[in-house]
């Protein structure tokens, strides 16, 4: 995407960083993108990073597991580095909204601390053909809030929707 590249509208709400992003497609088909391990795989994480789930249970109480790993050599450093990821679902209204608590983990899915949780609250939301996605990303503090904005997760999350933009238009 050149020009018409879709950015994320954000507003941080005390402790509470809230994302806007329309996508080119019905919120049904939005809403599987994040409800089915294979369609996961295809687009989560950065430009440059494939996704491999190791625990996928999209169901209130389930666990996803799952490993970044940078495959981009144009990346430096970051060229083999795996960032691993937990999610526990708490809610899950299909095809309305996704709550669920993201941390990072480690290979065996233990949640050392040191980067803190974050409460995600997705609401998928008619906007004629397209669907607006709203997030809103609940921190302990706003200092933590602070240190996520700092590592960059409004840009990884930008990245990221760019390829499920790609991966949409593949299946349309």
């Amino acid at each position: 995407m050149s020009e018409n590249k879709k950015l994320i509208s954000t507003t941080v709400e005390g402790q509470d960083l809230v994302m806007e992003r329309i996508f080119d497609a019905p919120k049904k088909l939005v809403f599987e993108m994040y409800a089915k391990s294979d369609h996961l795989e295809k687009w989560w994480g950065p430009q440059g990073w494939e996704t491999e789930n190791r625990t996928f249970e999209f169901k209130p109480d389930g666990v996803w597991h799952y490993c970044m790993r940078c495959t981009d050599e144009s990346q430096g450093e970051f060229f083999g580095h795996e960032s691993w990821g937990k999610a526990v679902y708490h809610e899950i209204v299909v095809p309305e909204k996704i709550v669920y608590t993201d941390s990072f983990s480690d290979e065996e899915g233990n949640i050392p601390g040191a980067i803190p949780d974050i409460l995600i609250t997705m609401d998928f939301v008619d906007d004629g053909d397209k669907t607006k996605l709203l997030i809103r990303s609940h921190f302990s503090s706003e200092e933590s809030l602070q240190q996520v904005k700092d590592m960059g997760i409004v840009q990884g999350l930008e990245s990221q929707f760019e390829r499920l933009d790609g991966y949409l238009e593949e299946l349309s």
